[in-house]
């Protein structure tokens, strides 16, 4: 069973370990991870790391699933997975409702067809991973830019594929404005879709604009200002829910990363007073 693990929280990366282990910042709740990262490390790296997990939350947001492959479901790497969350109490696990395997592995994430054959397909592999890790996991909606064999729509499709499979959601408010810009589609429409109630925690992100109906998905920007909107938004709809900030690259000194996640805070306790709660 999944455990809380704070309201706000932030990408981790291996340069801001010294840092973090030094003045751990007291407005981060909890850090996230991309296991794959960090299962295989030894040395220092693996000794920083399982000081910082003993010392506060962590998640863990997967790159290589590949919940949508035809491929079969790599149980050897699954088997690592609930070994590596259970040595270093992983509170939640998460992956991206997309695909990067078939014949061999792609170091990308491949939009998944919006097919009916292809929500029974990528439930049931859901299920299995469930199954197999002992606990209930989270898919992120995700940024996309082509919809090959496009059968239905991508809320149409993110719904079915969470009610098939029973699992949880994780809510990336900066992929439905990437989106509803490069698709044009209705954000808020998408977003007071989502299910409240399979809602694990959320993110928020920056994006790169290429062209003004071309949007980006790098996490390697700030945040701007229509997605902190979108944002307040999930908030108003489905209540307040824990929100971590991801930055892949591109990564500014920690305080102007920490005014961003101030930032979120500020917009949980707006919510929170406009809903009248202490």
């Amino acid at each position: 069973m999944n455990k809380p693990f704070g309201m706000v929280g932030m990408g981790l990366r291996r340069e801001m370990l010294d840092e973090i282990l030094a003045t751990p910042p007291q407005q981060v709740d909890y850090y996230e991870v991309a296991p794959e990262n960090w299962m295989t490390l030894g040395g220092k790296y693996a000794a920083q790391f399982s000081e910082l997990t003993a010392r506060h939350p962590f998640v863990c947001h997967g790159l290589s699933l590949s919940l949508g492959s035809p491929a079969p479901l790599d149980t050897e790497f699954v088997s690592d997975l609930k070994s590596f969350f259970s040595q270093h109490n992983i509170r939640c696990y998460s992956e991206h409702l997309s695909y990067c395997s078939g014949d061999g592995h792609m170091y990308d994430l491949m939009p998944i067809p919006f097919t009916e054959e292809a929500v029974m397909h990528t439930a049931a592999r859901i299920r299995e991973v469930q199954a197999r890790l002992e606990r209930r996991i989270a898919v992120e909606n995700v940024s996309y830019y082509a919809a090959p064999g496009q059968q239905l729509s991508e809320l149409d499709f993110t719904l079915a594929v969470l009610e098939e499979a029973d699992c949880d959601l994780l809510l990336d408010v900066n992929n439905i404005y990437v989106n509803s810009i490069n698709h044009g589609y209705d954000a808020s429409a998408f977003l007071a879709a989502m299910p409240s109630e399979r809602i694990a925690y959320g993110h928020i992100a920056g994006h790169y604009v290429e062209v003004e109906d071309l949007l980006v998905d790098t996490h390697g920007d700030a945040v701007c200002d229509p997605v902190w909107q979108l944002l307040q938004e999930a908030y108003r709809i489905h209540g307040v829910f824990p929100t971590l900030l991801e930055r892949d690259f591109n990564i500014p000194p920690m305080p102007q990363l920490l005014d961003e996640v101030d930032q979120i805070h500020a917009v949980q306790r707006l919510d929170k007073s406009q809903r009248g709660i202490a």
